[in-house]
């Protein structure tokens, strides 16, 4: 595990199950390369939107007064507001400079504790019932460590350095907009 360290598209990957399949994954595409072909590499974070993905899953605590940090809250958390995703792959899409692997991050990564915090904010709901590490690890076994229990701090080095603007850079502006005139707030 990496921990705090800040990870951006020339880091070297981790040893975990997830790290050594996406090292796999992205062997698989050597070939595309050998063609000729520009091969770009997208690496998402955690995406938020209101419907699907992580973040309606994130929030459900949050609507029983229950919601806070999971485990220790120190992990860091690399996410993505959806708009800025899809404007991200048109973006790699469009720009024939861009190849090779992406992190499609938010350029201001937060702990989970943070992501809780902010969350409860735009809910306007308390964030201060942690779920204990050994409840994640009942629940979900093994992969509890490698999901959500460890986090790693990674970084859009190369859309920045290319000129790719975010709309959403802080996660408070991108849960404001996701439940913003939404009927979520108490």
């Amino acid at each position: 595990a990496h921990g705090d360290e800040p990870l951006d598209e020339s880091s070297p990957p981790g040893e975990d199950f997830l790290a050594r399949l996406c090292v796999d994954w992205q062997a698989a595409a050597d070939p595309v390369i050998d063609l000729g072909c520009r091969l770009v590499v997208l690496r998402p974070g955690v995406v938020l939107a209101r419907e699907g993905g992580a973040l309606p899953k994130m929030m459900l605590p949050f609507h029983f007064f229950a919601g806070g940090p999971l485990g220790s809250g120190r992990q860091v958390m690399s996410w993505i507001h959806r708009d800025d995703w899809i404007a991200m792959v048109r973006w790699a899409l469009a720009n024939s400079s861009v190849s090779g692997p992406v992190n499609m991050t938010a350029p201001q990564p937060v702990t989970n504790r943070e992501m809780a915090d902010a969350i409860g904010r735009a809910l306007r709901r308390p964030s201060i019932l942690p779920a204990p590490a050994f409840a994640l690890r009942l629940a979900l076994g093994e992969m509890a460590d490698a999901m959500i229990l460890n986090g790693q701090r990674v970084l859009p080095a190369l859309a920045q350095s290319r000129g790719f603007k975010f709309r959403y850079e802080t996660i408070d502006d991108a849960l404001g907009a996701i439940y913003q005139g939404s009927g979520l707030r108490a």
